[in-house]
C-alpha cells in the first residue's frame, strides 16, 4: 500500500479513536450509575491506549498525524457527541439513550476498522496491531449492546 493511502487509513482510525475517547469521556459525566461511569472509563482508557499504538506505528513508518483537526476529533465524532449531550440533557441523563448513543458511536468505530482490515499491503505489524484493536472493539460495542438491551 502506498504510504499516502496508509497515512490516510490510520489518519481515519486516529480520528476515530479520539472521537470514541471523548464520547466516552462525556458519556462517563452524564450517567449517574457507578457500573456506566467504570464502564465507560475503561472504554476511554482502551482507547486512549489503542491511540497511543496506531501513532507508534505511524512513527514507526515514517507517517505523519493530521494535525489539522488537532485534538478536536473528527467533524462526525463532535457531531456524535454534541448529539450525547442533546440526548443527556433532553432525557435526563437516561440510561437506555446514553448506551443507544455509545452502541451507535461503537458502530461507527466498527466500520472505520473494517475498512482498514480491507486494506492490502499494510506491513505485518501494523496489520497485526488493527486485528487485536478490531477485537476490542467488537467485544466494547457488544458490551455496550448488551447493557443498552438490558436498560429498557
Amino acid at each position: 500500500m502506498e504510504a499516502k493511502a496508509t497515512q490516510a487509513l490510520l489518519n481515519e482510525l486516529v480520528e476515530t479513536l479520539k472521537d470514541g475517547q471523548k464520547g466516552y469521556a462525556e458519556a462517563m459525566v452524564d450517567v449517574q450509575d457507578a457500573d456506566l461511569k467504570d464502564t465507560f472509563k475503561h472504554f476511554a482508557a482502551q482507547r486512549s491506549s489503542y491511540l497511543n499504538e496506531i501513532e507508534d506505528q505511524m512513527f514507526k513508518l515514517d507517517l505523519k498525524p493530521d494535525t489539522n483537526e488537532g485534538a478536536q476529533g473528527s467533524i462526525t465524532g463532535a457531531i456524535h457527541r454534541t448529539w450525547i449531550d442533546l440526548k443527556s440533557a433532553v432525557t435526563g441523563k437516561d440510561r437506555h439513550s446514553i448506551l443507544a448513543e455509545c452502541e451507535r458511536g461503537e458502530d461507527y468505530a466498527k466500520k472505520a476498522y473494517q475498512t482498514a482490515l480491507k486494506a492490502e499491503g499494510l506491513p505485518s505489524a501494523l496489520k497485526s496491531v488493527i486485528e487485536k484493536q478490531y477485537q476490542g472493539v467488537v467485544e466494547g460495542h457488544d458490551k455496550i449492546k448488551a447493557l443498552r438491551d438490558s436498560s429498557k
